[in-house]
C-alpha cells in the first residue's frame, strides 16, 4: 500500500479566521485585561485633580483617559515584542499571541508604533510643555522591557514609566511641571514596586530559569518585607501630599481605605503562593481607586470643585 505523501495537510497550520486575528490583537494590547490600564489611570487622574485643584477640564480628562488606554496598549505590544524569546518559556505568558505564534513580530511593532502615534496626536491638543515631556515618556516606555535583561530592580524603572502620567497631567493643566509633580512620581514609584513585586512573585521560578531579572528574585526571602516597606513609603508620601494640599477628612478616609487594602495584600502574599500573589496584584486597582476617590470627593464635597465641561 502506498504511503501518504510527506506534504500531508495534517502538518499545515490552519489559517486563522478574522475573529481569531482580532482576538489575537486584543490580547496583544491587553484589552481583555484592563488591570494595567487602571493601575496607570488612577495616579494619573489623581495628579490631574491635584494640578487643577479639583476642577480639570472635560477635554483634558478625555485626553488622559483615552491616552492612558492607548499608551498602555502600545507598551504591552512593545513589551511582548522585546520578550518574544522569553514568554514561551514562562507558564503564565506562553499563551500570549506573539509567543504562541498567532501574530508576527512585525505586527507587534506596528501596533506599538500606531498606539504611540495616536497618543502623540492626543497630546497635540494640550500645550507645548506636555508635548515636550511626551518625548521622554515614549522613550521610557520603549526602554522598560530591556531593563529586565540587566537591571536588578526593573520594577523601579517600571515605576517611572507607570508614574510619568503624573508630571504629564501637571504639564497639561499648568503648562509647567512643578517640583511637587516630580515628588508625586517618586512617591507613586514605591507603589508600583510594591504591586509589581507581587506580580513578579508569580513567575519567580520561571524567571530564575531563563535569566530574567525581577525584584522578587533580587529581594529573595525579604520580598514580603520589601513590599510592606514600599506600601508604607507610598502611603506616608500620599499623606504628606494631603497635608501639603490641605486636603480634608474625606481624602484621609480614602487613604485609610488604601492602607487597609495594602495590609490585606501583605496577609495574602505571606506564604508566597503564586495564585495568591496574583490576586494581590490585581487588587491594587482598588487601592489606587481609593486614593483617587478620596482626592476627587474631597474637592467636590468640601470645596464644591467639580470637573469643568471643557
Amino acid at each position: 500500500m502506498a504511503q501518504a505523501p510527506s506534504s500531508s495537510l495534517e502538518g499545515v497550520r490552519r489559517k486563522p479566521t478574522l475573529v481569531e486575528r482580532l482576538d489575537a490583537y486584543e490580547r496583544l494590547m491587553r484589552l481583555d485585561k484592563p488591570i494595567g490600564t487602571l493601575l496607570l489611570l488612577w495616579p494619573t487622574l489623581s495628579a490631574l485633580w491635584l494640578g487643577a485643584a479639583g476642577a480639570p477640564g472635560g477635554s483634558l480628562l478625555l485626553i488622559f483617559v483615552v491616552g492612558t488606554l492607548v499608551m498602555r496598549s502600545a507598551g504591552c505590544a512593545m513589551n511582548d515584542w522585546a520578550d518574544r524569546d522569553f514568554d514561551a518559556h514562562v507558564a503564565r505568558t506562553a499563551g500570549r499571541p506573539l509567543a504562541a505564534g498567532d501574530i508576527a513580530p512585525w505586527e507587534a511593532l506596528a501596533v506599538a508604533a500606531a498606539g504611540a502615534f495616536f497618543a502623540f496626536l492626543l497630546v497635540l491638543f494640550t500645550n507645548r510643555t506636555a508635548i515636550l515631556w511626551s518625548i521622554p515618556a515614549l522613550g521610557i516606555t520603549v526602554a522598560y522591557p530591556f531593563f529586565k535583561r540587566f537591571f536588578a530592580l526593573p520594577q523601579a524603572f517600571l515605576g517611572i514609566a507607570f508614574s510619568f502620567g503624573m508630571p504629564m497631567a501637571y504639564a497639561a493643566v499648568q503648562n509647567r511641571v512643578p517640583p511637587l509633580a516630580w515628588a508625586l512620581l517618586v512617591i507613586n514609584l514605591f507603589w508600583v514596586v510594591a504591586y509589581d513585586t507581587e506580580y513578579a512573585m508569580v513567575d519567580r521560578a520561571d524567571d530564575a530559569k531563563i535569566g530574567i531579572r525581577t525584584s522578587a528574585l533580587t529581594f529573595g526571602h525579604a520580598d514580603v518585607l520589601a513590599v510592606a516597606i514600599c506600601y508604607a513609603l507610598y502611603l506616608a508620601g500620599m499623606a504628606w501630599i494631603g497635608r501639603h494640599y490641605a486636603l480634608g477628612p474625606i481624602y484621609f478616609c480614602g487613604l485609610g481605605a488604601a492602607l487597609l487594602i495594602a495590609a490585606s495584600h501583605l496577609w495574602v502574599i505571606r506564604r508566597r503562593e503564586p495564585a495568591a500573589c496574583f490576586r494581590a496584584f490585581i487588587g491594587n486597582h482598588w487601592l489606587g481607586l481609593a486614593v483617587f476617590a478620596g482626592i476627587a470627593f474631597d474637592y467636590a464635597i468640601r470645596l464644591a470643585r467639580w470637573p469643568r465641561a471643557w
